[in-house]
């Protein structure tokens, strides 16, 4: 690939252009809102100026709504040989491309599935995809040139090509991205107007739960539009699950010794539940579930504390599997959780004593 244009200069379209001009691409960038073109094109990005004749890819990262629209409107003037959207849905734009009656073998939806809580193109990273699944949603009419443009583009930005069905991806993010995303503005929402003195116990597992719900609303609001049935239906049944908890924490505070009893199994049921689902998020061997062991040390907020830590990990011919900073409210201290395999944990913690670490047993 020598040329493309992407469309819409935001966190993914900026950091998808910042990959591909790393790797030598002539990119060229265009937005609503030239200033925004601008600064990604600043930042390195490609360039603002209009390309002279078609590029090979276009690349359209608008929100859902406006997808088919500017397809259509790059379609009609041959801006390119081939087109894509890195929308966060793909059914629905294609159904409306499909109704204007436009030739959609130059078309194929993908979607990569990596993001931050910060949006706009000073936000970006030419990193942003690295090792992360990128759908693509081929059809039969798909030609074979437009699908190798858009594994190179993925190549390119060094992640890694996942093939499905457009609809099979709407219900798959429901359920892994725009669901969470609200349960996690719902927990958050709680935190609004509670006290201030429940607010400062908030601990890593509060910070974990909300740390989505720190998205940008507006965005949201573009996503979940794209995407409403599939999310209800999950909602309807988390719904369900928090009525039978709520009736089982209920019970629990029954006088009737059977009543509680009932009341603990329903609670030990949805915990167990949710046991057999954490299992299955693939982690860094895969989808199936790895013992590691965690050993937390107590580091202070100073300069250095992270790379010397690591150092003597590394000293003592230990591999990090993982890790975690769990911070102390209103403290210049923390705690790094160092995740290891279970025969590397005393070797670990005994090396890291040996060199005045203070470890949390």
């Amino acid at each position: 690939m020598r040329t493309a244009l992407v469309i819409g200069t935001g966190l993914i379209g900026t950091s998808a252009a910042l990959a591909l001009a790393s790797r030598g691409v002539t990119v060229h960038l265009a937005d609503h809102d030239p200033e925004q073109a601008r600064t990604a094109a600043a930042l390195g990005a490609g360039t603002d100026s209009a390309p002279e004749g078609s590029v090979e890819l276009a690349v359209v990262a608008v929100p859902p709504a406006h997808v088919a629209a500017t397809l259509a409107g790059l379609m009609a003037r041959g801006a390119a040989r081939g087109y894509i959207d890195v929308a966060s849905v793909k059914g629905g734009p294609r159904r409306e491309l499909e109704a204007l009656g436009l030739d959609l073998t130059a078309y194929i939806g993908t979607h990569p599935m990596s993001g931050r809580e910060r949006s706009g193109p000073l936000a970006a990273t030419a990193d942003l995809f690295e090792g992360r699944p990128w759908v693509l949603t081929p059809t039969r009419e798909t030609d074979t040139e437009v699908l190798n443009l858009a594994l190179e583009l993925v190549a390119l930005c060094r992640a890694v090509p996942v093939v499905m069905d457009a609809d099979a991806h709407d219900r798959a993010v429901a359920l892994v991205s725009h669901m969470p995303h609200l349960v996690s503005s719902m927990v958050a929402a709680r935190l609004e107007h509670a006290e201030e003195t429940a607010v400062r116990l908030c601990g890593q597992g509060i910070r974990d739960v909300t740390r989505i719900a720190a998205s940008d609303p507006r965005m949201w609001i573009d996503i979940l539009s794209a995407n409403p049935g599939p999310v209800a239906d999950l909602l309807a049944e988390v719904s369900s699950d928090l009525d039978e908890t709520v009736r089982a924490l209920r019970a629990l505070q029954s006088s009737d010794e059977d009543k509680r009893k009932d009341g603990a199994d329903g609670i030990e049921k949805v915990l167990r539940r949710g046991n057999a689902g954490q299992v299955r998020v693939p982690g860094k061997h895969g989808s199936a579930p790895v013992a590691y062991e965690v050993v937390a040390v107590l580091i202070d907020d100073q300069p250095g504390q992270l790379a010397r830590i690591f150092a003597d990990a590394g000293a003592a011919g230990v591999n990090i599997e993982d890790v975690r900073i769990e911070h102390a409210t209103g403290q210049q201290a923390g705690h790094i959780q160092l995740t290891v395999e279970p025969s590397a944990a005393p070797v670990l913690t005994a090396a890291l004593r040996e060199r005045g670490w203070s470890i949390r047993q």
